[in-house]
């Protein structure tokens, strides 16, 4: 997983309440085990329903920011959703809230999901939707910057921050810790091994 990097992108507007991951990728194109080639079939129904949706506009080709409405990512536990956003080159969402499962899946993909109170999303979709709208999302201050100069904090779980700042998932975050794991192990270990020798008193 590549480290996270503060991302500066036109942010694009997805603004439908409740998108779940059949809209984000539907069944039919799960046919692979491998994380590659969702990409392509991303909103793949809403794309080709939806004539004005933002990948139908070229001035949103190369965004990697979305801008979604509440309870984005609701729906089945697919983890294919999160490939598809990530290999369509999204990097970010923001929405006032996203849907539990999904967002777990996020975390441990490398895809950043930022929850911002449901009047300044409005106002961002509001932009998004009938003017260019550019955003900076910087992880590390834990910040969501405009063009314009306005800033909006975000919380983010320091575990998962520390995680994605680093490149790790799961198990590599493990891996980093092997040398910890081991000593603690070795000192169990020892402790056993005296104990043993202690008379039951």
């Amino acid at each position: 997983m590549r480290p996270f990097t503060t991302v500066t992108s036109i942010a694009a507007p997805v603004a439908i309440k409740d998108v779940d991951t059949d809209m984000i990728i539907p069944a039919q194109f799960l046919t692979s085990i491998s994380r590659d080639g969702f990409g392509p079939n991303l909103f793949k129904r809403l794309r080709e329903s939806r004539p004005d949706f933002y990948q139908n506009q070229s001035r949103f080709n190369k965004a990697e920011i979305l801008v979604a409405d509440t309870n984005f990512g609701c729906g089945s536990s697919r983890e294919h959703a999160v490939w598809a956003l990530l290999g369509a080159g999204i990097k970010v969402v923001i929405a006032p809230s996203f849907a539990d499962i999904f967002a777990g899946n996020s975390a441990k993909n490398g895809l950043l999901l930022v929850t911002l109170p449901e009047d300044v999303v409005k106002r961002l979709l509001n932009d998004a939707l009938n003017s260019e709208l550019k955003l900076t999302v910087n992880l590390e201050k834990q910040l969501v910057l405009s063009a314009t100069g306005a800033e909006w904090s975000f919380n983010y779980d320091p575990f998962r921050k520390h995680c994605l700042l680093n490149g790790l998932d799961d198990l590599d975050y493990l891996r980093s810790k092997l040398d910890v794991i081991n000593a603690k192990k070795k000192e169990q270990s020892v402790n056993w091994f005296y104990s043993t020798l202690t008379p039951n008193r």
